[in-house]
């Protein structure tokens, strides 16, 4: 088990780096009761609140009970849904828009979001962040998640070094030090990956989609397509890999990546073309090798399918995009 715990954390990493992921952090609050904030919904993105002190209650989910978020704990509202954060059940509905919360306060985004009433002694801090992802580059991985993880004494559930780690952005967090806000961002990113880590080997996780991701066999053709995407793969090449049958590994790829093995090789070298075509030179067809295809033609259609513009115009568009 433990080495498909360490396949999954390299395809997770090579994942997440392909997603053209980042963090950023928004701020710390100390908001002291009674409050309510309702957060607008945001494309793209998973928005990240960590309990530092104090706890609060998160509703992502209408129809659902909120999340009671205890101090230490990390909730991940994992597709950017809109949600509101309660200091107890008679504020929800008098939940402020975070827009004019930050203008009520006169939040200018340097040291802390003060809000509520002032000389409580119910206060709430959290780190409040996201983490923002390419909007091209989907992956199963990301979009098998629940509207929201969280994750109990989160600091103690992924270690020491997490433990450490979250101190380190609580302190950095709000400061107007030379280069907080970016140290305190890029921890963030470990922030996240350390949670899905956590996630994927929690019963939550064994009970959906993504326990295809620490199924053995899949982890082994998954490791294989990564590594090698420029191999002529098929069905049986794979199975042969992954150590099952065509039909249970076409199943377990049904039911956990809801694709087959070979639309997952095709999506994975789409999400690899692209981001070779913006951040190199090659030529088309060096990059349509690259990925295992043995003529620009045929690369050219796969690619035009998937992004409604050939590869050429895609390269082109994208880096007009970026020069402004």
């Amino acid at each position: 088990m433990a080495m498909v715990y360490s396949r999954i954390m390299d395809l997770l990493s090579e994942i997440l780096s392909h997603l053209k992921f980042s963090g950023t952090l928004y701020f710390r609050t100390s908001f002291t009761s009674p409050w309510s904030i309702k957060v607008p919904p945001f494309e793209n993105v998973s928005r990240f609140h960590y309990a530092y002190r104090g706890r609060c209650l998160v509703r992502v989910i209408p129809d659902q009970p909120p999340a009671l978020v205890n101090q230490g704990d990390l909730i991940i509202v994992t597709r950017g849904a809109g949600h509101t954060l309660f200091c107890d059940p008679t504020t929800e509905n008098l939940a402020v828009k975070l827009d004019q919360v930050i203008e009520e306060s006169g939040f200018t985004g340097e040291g802390v979001l003060v809000y509520g009433d002032p000389g409580t002694h119910h206060e709430t801090q959290l780190i409040c962040g996201h983490f923002a992802f390419d909007k091209e580059a989907r992956h199963p991985l990301i979009d098998g998640l629940p509207a929201f993880i969280h994750i109990k004494d989160y600091g103690q559930t992924a270690g020491s070094w997490m433990q450490h780690t979250l101190r380190l952005i609580g302190e950095e967090a709000g400061q107007s030090n030379l280069g907080s806000n970016l140290i305190a961002g890029k921890l963030s990113e470990i922030i996240y990956a350390q949670a899905l880590r956590t996630y994927l080997g929690s019963e939550q996780a064994k009970q959906s989609g993504l326990a295809g991701f620490i199924d053995p066999a899949i982890a082994r053709a998954l490791k294989a397509i990564h590594a090698s995407p420029q191999l002529q793969w098929t069905l049986e090449s794979l199975s042969k890999v992954a150590g099952v049958s065509r039909t249970l590994l076409s199943t377990k790829f049904h039911n956990s990546l809801d694709t087959t093995p070979m639309g997952y090789v095709t999506r994975w070298r789409m999400l690899l073309a692209k981001k070779y075509l913006v951040e190199s030179n090659q030529p088309i067809i060096d990059v349509a090798e690259s990925v295992g295809y043995r003529s620009e033609a045929a690369f050219g259609r796969v690619f035009k399918r998937y992004f409604e513009t050939g590869p050429a115009s895609y390269r082109k568009q994208q880096r007009v995009s970026n020069s402004f």
